[in-house]
């Protein structure tokens, strides 16, 4: 019986020290992955042969999809302001969100802090049992409860019509 029981603590033990990370999104399932082919245009056959561009190595083709393209369409917007620059229509916008100037870093430094944050509240999550996500385990303290904020702002007298009613 002590050697089932060393045995079994033994498991659960070596069990415990897989570290997978934050978040192990790796798919359970043993099939294709459907996100690993990329959908095409159609072939279709030019109006000129002479007036097609020459070809790119290694760049993209006329039947290739502009996924970034093709977002902005689905969200309502213009293709063209993908290609760069501020549209004049936005320029208000931009103006009151850099009032108070831009960081040219901001993302590696937000990477960095996030990293760190990480590393100071996964150092005991790395030993366990069964698996879990730890990335909610590391970050439940600054997810927001939208039921509860919604019933603390109307409890202080601010309309909330973007909200479902109260019940």
């Amino acid at each position: 019986m002590r050697i089932v029981a060393a045995l079994v603590l033994i498991s659960l033990a070596l069990a415990g020290c897989a570290n997978d990370g934050l978040r192990d999104i790796r798919g359970s399932a043993m099939g294709p992955d459907e996100f690993m082919v990329q959908p095409v245009k159609p072939l279709a056959e030019p109006a000129n042969y002479t007036d097609l561009p020459p070809p790119t190595p290694g760049q993209a083709n006329l039947t290739d999809r502009n996924a970034i393209a093709e977002g902005i369409v689905a969200f309502g917007g213009r293709p063209e302001a993908a290609a760069g620059g501020i549209p004049a229509s936005d320029g208000a916008l931009v103006q009151q969100a850099s009032r108070f100037g831009v960081a040219p870093t901001i993302r590696q430094d937000l990477a960095e802090t996030d990293a760190e944050f990480r590393k100071r509240r996964g150092r005991f999550t790395q030993f366990k049992i069964v698996s879990t996500d730890r990335y909610n385990q590391v970050y439940r303290g600054q997810s927001l409860d939208a039921a509860a904020e919604a019933e603390r702002w109307r409890n202080a007298g601010a309309r909330t019509p973007s909200a479902p009613p109260a019940d």
